[in-house]
């Protein structure tokens, strides 16, 4: 007998599928970022709505529960066409909306964003490596990084505790053990202040070394160790393998580098 033959981006899910067999109930969360954006119009570029389309065939095989979407345009523009070929409807959360929490430049003076910042400044502040000392900082005190990272993280607990798990200091109760799938489309920059909240990771560490590409799909599951105790881990990261499948390179939006590219079977 021949084997199946399984196309790339079915390997993490069918991964993710056959973890739930080992006697454990699981809810995944799947963070989506928009396509490749067209920022002047908040909505997407040629590019990205080719890659909003090889998502939408992705996304179609797969059994969702719940779709959260931020409020901007290019967000909204990606998840249509999923919505559309699913037959479904997202709720939409204003604090699922790109981190919007500006700080002052401690060498300019101006306004900035609070998670691009020189490695050689953030590096060396010990307190940036905590995500329970990140916000306590002088530059992150100078703007609304907490009170915003507060309400994103208190939306994203209340998603979760509706589908059965409570958080509990650092970790989450169960109180519904279940196989929910929720999907949330959004942005880069609140995604990785998602997952830092979701692992105890400073925001600051993801921001900087971590990069998902546009329409990229980073997925987590609940883990039971101990009955009872829940913990997110992640299954995927970034994963565009959908853009692989249909010939259209991922984009370098939000990367100040090129990102790899395959010639000829190697990377360069």
């Amino acid at each position: 007998m021949g084997r199946r033959k399984v196309k790339p981006w079915q390997i993490c899910t069918e991964t993710v599928r056959a973890s739930w067999h080992y006697g454990q109930k699981k809810m995944r969360l799947i963070f989506i970022r928009h396509a490749e954006p067209d920022y002047a119009r908040d909505s997407l570029t040629e590019k990205g709505w080719r890659e909003a389309a090889l998502l939408a065939e992705r996304t179609a095989k797969w059994h969702v529960d719940e779709f959260y979407c931020s409020p901007l345009g290019r967000a909204r523009d990606t998840a249509s066409l999923t919505l559309q070929k699913m037959g479904r409807e997202a709720t939409v959360y204003d604090w699922l909306r790109e981190f919007d929490a500006p700080v002052i430049d401690p060498f300019t003076g101006k306004d900035r964003l609070s998670w691009d910042l020189l490695p050689g400044y953030w590096t060396n502040i010990p307190e940036m490596h905590s995500v329970d000392t990140f916000t306590e900082t002088a530059l992150m005190k100078s703007g609304r990084v907490k009170e915003e990272y507060q309400r994103v993280c208190d939306g994203l607990d209340g998603i979760i505790a509706a589908h059965g798990y409570v958080r509990d200091k650092k970790m989450y109760r169960t109180e519904a053990h279940n196989e929910d799938t929720v999907v949330l489309f959004c942005h880069m920059g609140v995604t990785l202040f998602m997952l830092s909240h979701l692992l105890n990771i400073s925001p600051v560490n993801l921001n900087h070394g971590m990069f998902l590409a546009p329409s990229s799909v980073t997925i987590v599951s609940t883990e039971e160790v101990k009955e009872g105790e829940a913990y997110f881990r992640c299954q995927t990261v970034g994963d565009t393998s959908h853009l692989y499948v249909g010939g259209e390179a991922p984009s370098h939006m939000g990367y100040f580098a090129k990102i790899m590219k395959e010639k000829g079977g190697n990377l360069r």
